[in-house]
């Protein structure tokens, strides 16, 4: 399948991957086997900050190698160098065969030629207005909107940074697979201290750890609120710091789209991942309250929830045309009327979970989510763009059906436990709720629950106009550790009868 949403295979060409000469090299290299593909990176970034109208030295860095597999004797290997050289690309195709024909005796799950999808085409994602052309001129935009923050001699300390990234892939498979992308991320943030009467407090835009997080040039920066949000950002930092605690007691509560970005990755995206569900994380990030026999019948949340897999929103931080095996990606429903339907689960898991369980889920197409952080691991299970689907209730009649609750916003903190069920969530800025108006600020705002129960007491959806689009460039997983980008687009939800405390509970 061809896919080309971006400005044409003739940009797609104009790549630092040399994928010529590469494809030469692999083609001689390959060995004799079932199948074998090599998935080339080229990766660069820069991290800009300006922190109290002083800029840092920026940080840059590249990064370039490729990762072979090989489908040989029933089992699967990878390997990656980075010396794409014909010998060095030998040398990596040896190994994985040895890797594959060992697997091949001992694995639980036999592969053969047609295990892995070769796709053919280029996707370049969102990148619709340039930024700045040169490092000063960006770091004079992050100054500006440092300088913003300075509107009171109680804000102690101001940060404007941004962390802009450019990666190119390229999938090349013995099968005639041959798949181009490009990527622009870029996640900018605000953060403002203050400190009033000896409580300091800490207020952000995006989240003390980069929860606004887009693909896009300029257009994602402008999205931010990076220009404009300063003196806000830095008037809630006041706010906060002469704020009350949030209050102890079961009550409804607001999640605003910058804490439900928490709220999904941790208790619906990490308990999904079909490996985590088969077991493979166990003896690192854990397992999953979910098993294979809960799809298609277990009542995961209230029927207001509605959950999606949607890899093709070109805006959304994780998105993309092809997984890392190669599957093309596709909006999926994984949750509908909080009916639980499929897990996240790439080519591979969606067959040794059907070894194990004939006929799970109603589908033979996979979900095109096994990717890999770098040229240098391979791809393992991950949710990309995980997202709840927009209800139909305006945020003023979210506010007004409460009587008695709190709205929170910006995660700070999360606790969850080793099968992903046991939470507990602190955001940066809160509101009270009173008799259907929000009212007073309050610090510290906290909330737990089961995620078995906390989706079932989701009461209200906010509409199209309350969805945020953010996400995490942190998301850790794997052996060894693979930290890559998610996205996260949600509404405003109300959920009733949650256990919040404040930060003196």
């Amino acid at each position: 399948r061809r896919l080309d949403p971006g400005p044409g295979r003739d940009a797609a060409r104009m790549s630092r991957i040399d994928r010529d000469g590469l494809g030469r090299r692999a083609r001689a290299a390959a060995p004799a086997c079932a199948f074998w593909s090599l998935r080339a990176v080229a990766a660069s970034h820069e991290v800009l900050r300006v922190r109290d109208d002083i800029a840092e030295a920026p940080e840059l860095g590249e990064d370039s190698g490729v990762m072979v597999t090989v489908i040989d004797a029933g089992g699967i290997g990878h390997a990656a160098t980075a010396d794409t050289s014909e010998a060095g690309l030998r040398a990596a195709f040896s190994a994985a065969r040895h890797l594959a024909r060992t697997m091949g005796n001992q694995g639980v799950h036999r592969f053969h030629a047609d295990s892995l999808p070769s796709p053919r085409g280029d996707y370049l994602g969102a990148d619709e207005r340039p930024l700045p052309d040169t490092i000063s001129a960006r770091i004079d935009l992050l100054a500006e909107a440092c300088r913003a923050m300075r509107i009171d001699d109680r804000v102690i300390d101001r940060s404007a940074v941004a962390t802009l990234s450019t990666t190119e892939q390229w999938l090349l498979t013995s099968a005639g697979g041959d798949a181009f992308q490009r990527f622009r991320h870029t996640v900018p943030n605000l953060t403002a201290v203050a400190c009033v009467a000896g409580e300091t407090q800490t207020r952000s835009s995006g989240g003390q750890h980069n929860g606004f997080c887009r693909q896009g040039g300029f257009e994602a920066i402008e999205a931010s609120g990076l220009l404009t949000d300063g003196a806000r950002v830095a008037d809630e930092a006041i706010q906060l710091a002469m704020a009350p605690n949030c209050p102890t007691g079961e009550m409804s509560v607001l999640l605003m789209p910058d804490q439900m970005m928490l709220q999904i990755h941790e208790s619906i995206g990490h308990p999904l991942e079909l490996d985590r569900i088969l077991g493979d994380e166990r003896n690192f990030a854990g397992t999953s309250f979910v098993t294979l026999d809960m799809f298609g019948h277990y009542q995961y949340g209230s029927t207001l929830l509605n959950v999606s897999h949607d890899p093709s929103r070109r805006d959304e931080f994780a998105s993309f045309g092809f997984d890392d095996d190669g599957e093309t990606a596709r909006r999926e429903r994984l949750i509908e009327n909080g009916l639980l339907l499929r897990p996240l689960g790439g080519t591979v898991s969606l067959a040794r979970a059907r070894e194990r369980r004939p006929g799970f889920v109603d589908t033979d197409l996979p979900i095109a989510t096994s990717r890999a952080s770098n040229w240098n691991r391979a791809p393992i299970d991950r949710m990309s763009n995980l997202n709840v689907e927009p209800g139909d209730t305006p945020f003023e009649a979210m506010v007004a059906s409460i009587d008695d609750g709190v709205a929170m916003w910006t995660n700070t903190s999360w606790s969850i436990d080793d099968a992903r069920n046991k939470f507990q969530f602190g955001c940066e800025f809160g509101r009270r709720i009173r008799s259907g108006k929000l009212a007073e600020v309050v610090r510290n705002p906290n909330y737990r629950g089961v995620a078995a129960t906390f989706w079932r007491s989701l009461s209200l959806v906010g509409d199209a106009a309350t969805v945020g689009v953010l996400g995490t460039p942190y998301c850790g997983k794997g052996e060894p550790m693979q930290v890559v980008r998610v996205g996260h687009a949600s509404p405003v939800c109300r959920f009733d009868q949650v256990a919040v405390f404040g930060g003196s509970s």
